[in-house]
């Protein structure tokens, strides 16, 4: 291969890796992320047995799928899949003394409508809002809790909000691109302690967490 023709690839090499990885209409985008899940808890007191007492939720990280449909060149339509485990303590009091008192299982199905600022470039921000419904399973109580107040059924009411969005794709190639998201779900829940000494105990809580996310995405 002669030298001009080794330039010729070359460029031609360096032309298709400038490409930007552009999401046009029509087009369906994938995302793997990383995620941090941190609650920014408002509890209400644990009734009726422990008024005053509240309880805090922690943080919790996992992998993320989400899928994005573009609608047209500006607008997209994602959903979003991922589920996590959370703690719930108690704050102060008798419950504080326990600590841990139970743990569940979230899975928060979210849909947002996204407005795609600049398509054209290889550094796209966008911002989102849609609606969330967060289902709670596999809740359970903690052995601390049971040691204290005996057999205890935990049950926690999935939740219906709202949520809302914004992030960036920034292009590593004509198909690959890094994907850094922020949102914002509403989520609201009461717990359910159905307990052999203290009889039905309930808080609520609203999670309202910040989903924080990192990652790579592809169009296909």
């Amino acid at each position: 291969m002669n030298r001009k023709a080794i330039l010729l690839s070359a460029a031609a090499i360096v032309g298709a890796l400038a490409t930007p990885a552009q999401a046009k209409q029509g087009d369906v985008l994938i995302r793997v992320r990383g995620i941090m899940v941190a609650p920014n808890e408002k509890s209400g007191s644990v009734l009726p047995g422990f008024p005053g007492e509240k309880v805090s939720v922690d943080n919790a990280v996992t992998p993320e799928v989400d899928f994005t449909w573009m609608a047209s060149d500006h607008i997209g339509f994602e959903l979003i899949a991922a589920t996590t485990k959370h703690t719930a303590s108690g704050r102060t009091g008798t419950t504080g003394s326990i600590g841990k008192l139970a743990s569940t299982w979230v899975l928060p199905p979210t849909l947002t409508a996204q407005y795609h600022f600049l398509p054209d470039a290889k550094v796209r921000p966008y911002v989102g809002a849609g609606v969330n419904y967060t289902l709670f399973y596999n809740e359970d109580a903690s052995s601390g809790l049971e040691g204290a107040v005996g057999k205890t059924k935990v049950h926690m009411s999935d939740s219906f909000g709202w949520a809302a969005q914004a992030g960036v794709d920034i292009d590593l190639n004509e198909r690959m691109f890094l994907n850094i998201d922020v949102k914002y779900i509403d989520i609201d829940t009461t717990a359910r302690l159905s307990t052999a000494a203290a009889g039905v105990q309930k808080v609520r809580v609203s999670l309202d967490p910040l989903v924080v996310g990192v990652g790579i995405g592809f169009k296909l």
